[in-house]
């Protein structure tokens, strides 16, 4: 005997694990665990049973669960059980269950009572199981006895809340009837860990053993101590029938007996039961399943999603096709073309937020690296002037001059000029490695075709190599140009008579003092670990100081640095620092800050400390000349001995000075339109007219076109797994469509949960007068007043406040907050007065409860099954 309701879900759970494991993924359903929460003897070990349907838990007097059975239900095609403790064993009988859970409880727990948190884990396989996971735990008890410890209560709370707090478990708060409601403690547990009543369901037990002329109608039906879920009375077996082996399925038949033919529960029988109590546990299931569907749905979609476009080119895919190879050569090779053009000149799709690549990279270059490059190589002021005296002496020979030559200058113009030449070269070598970078990138969508990709490659960087010859020789020749003719008439030129005064404002290079260059942050690496260690902070650098402050608000300065004086040197890295190093320093050996002769800054990248580097020479910062100098006092006192020639070599260098700046500044002008019009232009317009034929003739189209085994292997597996997707969400479809769900009950106020109030009688006698109505329900602190029975020897009368009831037979269901309801299947009558009782007079046997008939339908054939 199995639970219908369950193999009613069985194949639907099935349909989507099926077609999860077609796309080689697991189905997460996770349905909820089901947990007993309840005294000791209360009945749970039954309930659980029962649900599961088969007979295997150990039963008996006082406390028999003394560890918790965390029971695995896993559907399988064959039926047994096996325990995480002895996984070598597979159990058949279901009696050899029963005595394998003895057994290992006492082998924990000792054979005198006494209980442990270490959970046993047992599997059930089976035919007529969902993948489910049911929990029996221990009873709630105060006292302890046998080999209990002393704080026993509070330990089986903490066990059970263990289990239940979970927020996907169900809650049967299990509490006998012969037992008062308001003292349930699996109630009160239920409500710690969930307030709003959405897993807890209330389960009355032992219906069948309340004192002779009471009953818990009140409480099924909710109004007494109401649950939103509301309850579910059931009917166990009784030890005897335990002992006596008697079947679950008579069992069943006999519970079903007693809901129809007691007179209280009549009325609601469909509603009672263990069937029942399976039917609401399995919508519960339903309604999980329902809500997972649509997590299941948008992933499975949105996967279908990113598949749809790479799959629409192999739907109707045939390999050997010349044509679809024809066609997808010219596309690849048009779609490189493309790729590449984006990259250089920059586009607002597919942007790289990561890094800078292609265009931004070579923009990066030609504004910041090559004008770096250019200002490193500016000269010496001391081998500069040295230089030029020498040129004059050299240049009058044996007679002493007394005019400045124009030769000497000529001859200092041309060795500065010629200096260009390096770092215009490894300009070019910049460019041509982003450009070979760039292209590496672009033939990453041609993986499908290693043979392509390659050749692709070699053809465009060879294209790439022989123009960076040609650009090379043009920027080579735009400084021969340079060099051939000085000319001194052009607008920029200060001349010779401007060129003595122009010494003072040399020393004036910032324009505009207050200007702002540049923000960010940066680590000052080399305080010492006594005083505080290496910091980042916020700098600030404009025309005459470098500042840095607390945080980028820009309110807590902490120092500024004026920038007379200073140089910058490059930095190793430490050998445990990620971080790039520069250094700031005075060049009269000056502390920079407090008691440092150079100040480190340190920055992420070296692509930030370039640019550091570059913001720096913009305020006139330079960076330190690596050179041994050979300093000659003779000289230096030559220099001052000979005021004609310091005035000469004064002059000179200020028109050299004057004329490289003219110089500098059209080569940074014309180095990127050079390498743009001979390199990187070139290079688009090859891509797009050339490379095919390229291409075509360096191989046939059938050894370009073959396909890699990984991208066969590829494209099978992405079709299969489309139609898959494709048939997955068509089964959820289909389950949304045949699975209908139940809304949540709206809340009740179980304010009696929490108000710890004294224990509230749950059983009353059943009535021996024929009101024509009741009063309703007073609400007060608690939904259902206590019902007060008169002293012995009154039978009719009862002491106010009234009993919560219904006013006439049309509103039988009218209060009832049980959201599994259902009408009765006999409809309500006038209350029939048995024959030889006038009306009013009190019987010893109450009759049946008005408003409700006595006399069992013919029309139910179940009634003795």
């Amino acid at each position: 005997m199995g639970n219908r309701g369950m193999e009613d879900l069985i194949p639907l759970v099935n349909k989507l694990q099926d077609a999860f494991s077609s796309i080689g993924q697991s189905c997460h359903l996770d349905l909820p665990q089901i947990a007993v929460v309840g005294g000791q003897s209360a009945g749970k070990s039954s309930v659980l049973e029962n649900f599961v349907g088969r007979d295997f838990l150990p039963r008996g007097s006082g406390i028999v669960t003394r560890r918790p059975l965390i029971l695995q239900l896993i559907f399988s095609k064959t039926e047994y059980a096996e325990f995480l403790h002895c996984k070598s064993k597979k159990f058949t009988d279901f009696d050899e269950v029963r005595q394998e859970i003895e057994a290992e409880t006492d082998r924990v727990t000792g054979t005198n009572k006494g209980i442990s948190p270490v959970p046993i884990n047992l599997r059930v396989y089976s035919p007529h199981v969902l993948n489910l996971t049911l929990i029996d735990l221990p009873g709630i008890t105060k006292v302890p006895v046998g080999d209990q410890p002393q704080d026993i209560e509070y330990q089986i709370k903490e066990m059970i809340l263990q289990f239940i707090s979970r927020e996907s478990s169900l809650i049967l708060a299990v509490t006998p009837a012969n037992m008062d409601l308001a003292n349930s403690d699996a109630l009160k547990m239920a409500k710690e860990v969930d307030p709003q009543g959405l897993r807890t369901i209330g389960v009355i037990t032992k219906l069948d053993l309340m004192d002779e002329g009471t009953d818990a109608r009140d409480i099924l039906e909710n109004k007494l101590l109401p649950l939103r879920r509301g309850y579910i009375g059931v009917v166990n077996r009784s030890q005897k029938d335990i002992e006596g082996k008697k079947d679950i399925r008579a069992a069943l038949a006999a519970e079903r007996k007693f809901f129809l033919s007691h007179p209280a529960y009549r009325h609601m029988a469909d509603r009672m039961g263990t069937p029942h109590l399976q039917k609401v546990l399995n919508q519960q299931l339903t309604n999980h399943i329902r809500e997972t569907l649509p997590s299941l749905r948008s992933k499975l979609q949105s996967q279908l999603l990113s598949l749809e476009k790479e799959v629409e080119e192999y739907k109707n895919f045939r390999p050997d096709d010349p044509t679809r190879k024809t066609k997808a050569l010219l596309q690849m090779v048009q779609q490189f073309g493309v790729d590449f053009e984006k990259r250089i000149e920059g586009s607002g799709d597919q942007v790289d937020t990561l890094e800078l690549s292609g265009g931004a990279r070579i923009n990066r270059i030609f504004h910041e690296r090559f004008p770096f490059e250019l200002v490193k190589m500016e000269f010496d002021e001391k081998d500069l002037r040295r230089e030029i005296s020498y040129a004059i002496k050299n240049i009058h020979g044996i007679r002493t001059g007394l005019f400045t030559p124009d030769l000497a200058f000529e001859a200092i113009v041309k060795k500065q000029v010629v200096k260009l030449k390096e770092p215009c070269l490894k300009c070019v070598d910049l460019v041509i490695q982003e450009l070979i970078n760039t292209v590496r990138q672009c033939t990453s969508k041609l993986g499908s075709y290693p043979r392509l990709r390659e050749e692709t490659e070699r053809i465009v960087t060879t294209y790439i190599r022989e123009r960076e010859g040609k650009t090379k020789d043009q920027i080579l020749l735009l400084i021969d140009i340079e060099l051939s003719y000085i000319n001194t008439n052009h607008e920029d030129f200060i001349g010779f008579a401007n060129a003595q005064q122009r010494s003072t404002q040399l020393n004036k290079k910032r324009a505009i003092p207050n200007q702002v260059i540049r923000r960010g942050w940066l680590t000052i690496n080399n305080i010492s670990i006594m005083k505080g260690g290496s910091k980042e902070y916020w700098f600030v650098l404009t025309a005459e100081s470098l500042s840095w402050y607390k945080d980028e608000e820009e309110k807590e300065k902490k120092y500024m640095l004026p920038l007379d004086n200073l140089k910058i040197r490059d930095v190793e890295k430490g050998f445990m620092s990620n971080k790039h190093v520069f250094a700031i320093f005075n060049t009269e050996q000056r502390n920079v800050y407090k008691d440092l002769r150079q100040i480190e800054l340190a920055c992420d990248s070296q692509e930030d400390v370039d640019s550091w580097k570059a913001s720096f020479l913009r305020a006139g910062v330079y960076p330190e000349k690596d050179q041994v100098e050979n300093e000659d006092g003779t000289q230096e006192n030559t220099f001052s001995m000979d005021p004609q020639l310091e005035r000469q070599v004064e002059t000179i260098r200020n028109l050299v000075d004057s004329y490289v700046g003219i110089i500098n500044k059209s080569i940074r002008d014309l180095m990127p339109k050079t390498i743009m019009h001979l390199m990187i232009n070139n290079t688009k317009d090859f891509i797009h007219s050339e490379l095919l034929a390229y291409l075509y003739s360096s191989a046939d189209q059938n050894s370009l076109m073959e396909e890699s085994a990984d991208q066969a292997q590829r494209r099978d597996d992405m079709l299969r797994m489309y139609h898959a997707l494709k048939e997955a969400l068509h089964i959820i479809g289909d389950i949304s469509t045949s699975t209908v769900s139940t809304p949540v009950p709206p809340p009740v106020d179980d304010a009696w949960l929490q108000s710890g109030s004294s224990p509230t009688p749950q059983r009353r006698p059943t009535s021996t007068v024929l009101p024509p109505g009741r009063p309703p329900a007073v609400r007060g602190p608690t939904p259902g007043p206590p019902l007060i029975p008169a002293p012995a020897g009154s039978l009719s009368s009862f002491v106010a406040p009234p009993i919560p009831s219904r006013p006439g037979p049309q509103n039988v269901f009218a209060a009832n907050n049980d959201p599994f309801s259902a009408p009765p299947q006999i409809p309500s009558r006038p209350a029939r007065i048995p024959p030889g009782i006038p009306p009013g007079v009190p019987s010893r046997r109450p009759p049946a409860a008005p408003n409700r008939p006595t006399i069992i339908r013919p029309a139910e054939p179940s009634l003795l099954d």
